[in-house]
């Protein structure tokens, strides 16, 4: 599934229109983002929870040459699955059927007169 098939499901469960869950999920996603670019942690309970986690500089091995080389200090994006996640990929939890929006109807088609 991509952003565009999640923006549709969304759209779907929802009962609205791609543009508008579109940028719900978009507003979602930068809120994400900014947050946890300033070091708060986003947490989601039962989904899970998004924060950074700086990792230190240190010595590592190029694997090609067998040579030293140092790695600078970095800050990276973790999530961590919730409990309520985890029972549902782990299948001890049913997912429900999501809702599809109703099916537009086609208009009426137009009766010919027929000539005797």
């Amino acid at each position: 599934m991509n952003k565009t098939d999640l923006v549709e499901a969304l759209a779907a469960r929802l009962g609205s229109d791609k543009k508008s869950a579109g940028k719900a999920l978009d507003g979602v996603i930068k809120i994400i983002y900014a947050n946890v670019a300033k070091g708060n942690r986003v947490s989601i309970t039962g989904f899970g929870a998004f924060e950074k986690r700086v990792r230190p500089a240190h010595k590592a091995r190029n694997p090609a040459t067998g040579e030293s080389v140092r790695v600078k200090r970095t800050a990276v994006p973790v999530f961590r699955a919730g409990a309520e996640f985890k029972a549902y990929v782990d299948g001890s939890r049913k997912v429900a059927p999501t809702r599809k929006a109703p099916a537009k109807k086609a208009p009426a088609k137009k009766a010919t007169a027929r000539r005797p």
